[in-house]
């Protein structure tokens, strides 16, 4: 088959394409033929050696697929018969034409959703769903401020946020402010401006209960100071470049809390490896992300598909910061 091969740590563009044999199908696992893989930032750093995971070398890069099932391993309980449409997430080895999953890690995929959109289902939802609703524990009818909000993550969080009944203010580049706007963000601001201001005059002085922060850097500061009475800024992730210091006693005067919300913990990526001890809870939100899915709550976005061979051009739209949604790689066509 087909795949992206990492031979040692290096930049993303020094990754070659190559014929390698299939993945062996392991205990518990299900061997998928892979129409969609999703190509993220995250994959830059594991390709470098510079994320806190890293895969035995030689190792096929990409974490998450849309695809259909091909068969399964003896004892899976219940497995779903070939030429199933799912989506899963993976330790690696997405970006091939064939990869192995976890069966715990294995979802249907309902009719009407395109396995392209569905890449989106496995890291990029879950994260904010679980961000918001595990973290942030929010409730309808209170403010939520989004980061990144028409990137993978971000408009994610901005759509879970509407399906739990908050009120939206999104923050992304001025030309792309129609993309959250489209998902129902009550407000739009522009991210190369301050938005302390903005934001307590969007709520009346008394800020926001949530804040999902994909950036760091430079923002931390700032949403502090947006935070309401008893509010909580989950941090996901440092796309701007910086991992800030937290000021304790603006936590103490301002009755606030930051949280962390690493998605990997449950799907086996941390120390320890406990994916079976919290399959259940990440199969739940799963199943709650495909209901809102059918209830038309959900609108995974697609910004472009490349061919398996055109990897580096699929990276450079993702490192480019021009993609609106999800960028992915075609591994069994055009």
């Amino acid at each position: 088959m087909r795949a992206v091969v990492c031979e040692s740590w290096r930049e993303f563009d020094a990754l070659e394409l190559r014929d390698i044999p299939p993945p062996p199908l392991r205990p518990g696992s299900v061997r998928i033929r892979v129409e969609a893989a999703g190509v993220s930032f995250a994959t830059q750093l594991v390709v470098a050696g510079k994320y806190q995971r890293k895969p035995p070398l030689p190792f096929t890069p990409g974490t998450e697929v849309a695809g259909t099932v091909l068969e399964s391993a003896p004892d899976v309980a219940d497995p779903l018969p070939p030429g199933t449409r799912v989506f899963a997430v993976l330790d690696w080895g997405g970006m091939a034409e064939e990869a192995v999953a976890d069966a715990i890690h294995v979802t249907a995929i309902p009719d009407g959703l395109p396995l392209e959109a569905a890449v989106a289902m496995p890291i990029s939802y879950p994260t904010a769903g679980s961000a918001l609703m595990w973290r942030a524990h929010l409730s309808p009818g209170q403010w939520v401020l989004v980061h990144g909000a028409a990137a993978g993550v971000g408009l994610a969080g901005v759509e879970i946020a509407r399906a739990l009944g908050c009120r939206v203010i999104a923050r992304c580049g001025a030309a792309k402010r129609g993309v959250p706007l489209a998902r129902g963000a009550d407000l739009v601001l522009d991210s190369a401006l301050p938005f302390r201001d903005a934001v307590r005059e969007a709520t009346g002085g008394a800020g926001v209960a949530a804040i999902l922060d994909t950036l760091g850097g430079p923002v931390f500061d700032e949403n502090l100071r947006c935070l309401g009475d008893g509010g909580t800024m989950v941090t996901i992730g440092f796309a701007a470049g910086g991992i800030p210091q937290l000021p304790l006693n603006l936590l103490l005067l301002k009755n606030i809390a930051v949280a962390g919300l690493n998605w990997g913990t449950y799907i086996g990526w941390s120390p320890g490896d406990n994916r079976a001890l919290h399959a259940p809870r990440a199969r739940a939100l799963w199943a709650q992300l495909v209901e809102w899915w059918a209830a038309g709550a959900l609108r995974p976005e697609v910004h472009a598909g490349f061919p398996l061979g055109q990897f580096r051009e699929a990276m450079a739209e993702v490192s480019s910061r021009r993609a609106s949604g999800r960028v992915v790689l075609r591994p069994g066509g055009t």
